[in-house]
């Protein structure tokens, strides 16, 4: 038996070709940058090359670009970074602001840095999904530090306010960082025009390798205070002998992706539309979670009405691969935080998948697919009785 079609792309995105074949490349001759020869001179060059590809993704200069494992690491950096460079610089400032959506990888720092004395604000979003400005604006004072607003939520798809929000922070004189691990890639990100002071980046979300981010520093924001200590590599910033081929894979994901996004994105619209149009065709009963608003190419998170989404997964996981919440919240048993956000409850959100169409499938597989996922349906009934935790 084959692979199951893929439509788990929020969780992680297939590698693409040619990210693998550099990486593959690199493998095949040892060097650390670090290191004063041939050997080193070369990984120090795919490691530039790399940089560069990753900065002209989003338009920044390579200058401000600092890899990382991920994303995850790279908003701790960011949130808990930016919250002791304050202590000298902005002693009065003492508040964070995040949208009500957050990945955990920046609501989970956010939430720390109150037993180091911060207040901690989170700005609600409507019934589709997405940030409230007004409210957002009303939350946006003197002594705000530091605001974050991820560009594409993981569980939605949904497009944010991004360089509204912004504005609104640098309004007050605060700092902006915005977690565009599910956008680079697949929507336009131009970190200039978005003017932000911060970015986070996932090379996994935009068909590059596992293990691998990076975080974009504007060069007039003020820069972070380092999590970890070490060789001062990347300016001091992210300390480690750096993973050159892994960095290697991130560069040529990122040149693919700037180079394929409008095809990319209409491929995908296409797809998801079909899918969605089949399953309504099928007579399956759905609504998408997300409404009218905006969403990234190829992304839906739907209900299923009267579906136990957990029990259709389990029964076509030797065909689809599809997941009902955020896969980076292990072990969670209880309504996803950010379907809660929008105010579905608990019965309505086990009934909810999401889905991402990917760049390299086509209309037979997510014909295929549907058709699985109608017949599962059928099956895992939701029973609408008290919910035992």
């Amino acid at each position: 038996m084959g692979h199951p079609i893929y439509l788990d792309g929020f969780a992680t995105l297939p590698l693409a070709p040619e990210a693998r074949e550099a990486m593959l490349a690199v493998w095949a001759q040892p060097g650390n940058a670090g290191s004063a020869n041939v050997s080193g001179e070369i990984a120090a060059r795919t490691i530039a090359d790399g940089r560069e590809s990753v900065a002209d993704l989003i338009g920044a200069a390579t200058s401000e670009i600092t890899f990382t494992s991920g994303a995850t690491e790279a908003n701790n950096l960011v949130i808990l970074g930016v919250a002791r460079a304050a202590r000298g610089l902005e002693p009065k400032r003492k508040r964070v602001l995040v949208s009500a959506v957050e990945h955990k990888a920046v609501l989970e720092p956010a939430h720390a840095l109150r037993s180091k004395g911060f207040e901690v604000s989170i700005a609600p979003v409507d019934r589709r999904g997405r940030l409230d400005l007004a409210e957002f604006a009303r939350l946006v004072d003197q002594d705000l530090l530091l605001a974050s607003v991820m560009m594409v939520n993981n569980e939605t798809g949904v497009i944010q306010p991004v360089k509204e929000a912004a504005a609104l922070a640098h309004e007050s004189g605060a700092l902006f960082h915005s977690d565009a691990a599910q956008a680079a890639g697949k929507i336009d990100v131009d970190v200039v025009d978005l003017d932000v002071d911060y970015l986070t980046l996932s090379a996994h979300k935009c068909y590059g390798p596992m293990g691998i981010g990076a975080l974009y520093i504007a060069a007039s924001a003020p820069k972070p205070v380092p999590l970890t200590w070490g060789g001062g590599q990347q300016s001091g910033l992210r300390s480690g002998t750096e993973p050159v081929a892994l960095i290697a894979g991130f560069g040529a994901a990122a040149r693919v992706a700037k180079h394929r996004l409008s095809s990319d994105q209409e491929h995908c619209s296409v797809l998801i539309e079909r899918l969605l149009e089949t399953l309504e065709q099928r007579q399956l009963r759905l609504r998408k979670v997300s409404g009218n608003a905006p969403t990234a190419p190829g992304t839906a998170s739907i209900q299923l009405f009267g579906v136990d989404a957990d029990e259709l997964c389990a029964r076509i996981a030797r065909h689809v691969s599809l997941s009902t919440g955020s896969a980076c919240t292990s072990g969670q048993i209880k309504t996803s935080h950010v379907l809660e956000s929008i105010g579905l409850s608990e019965i309505d959100a086990r009934g909810v998948i999401r889905i991402f169409c990917n760049r390299y499938q086509n209309s037979e597989e997510i014909l295929t697919a549907a058709g699985h996922i109608v017949d599962a349906a059928a099956l895992s009934r939701l029973e609408t009785g008290e919910v035992h935790q």
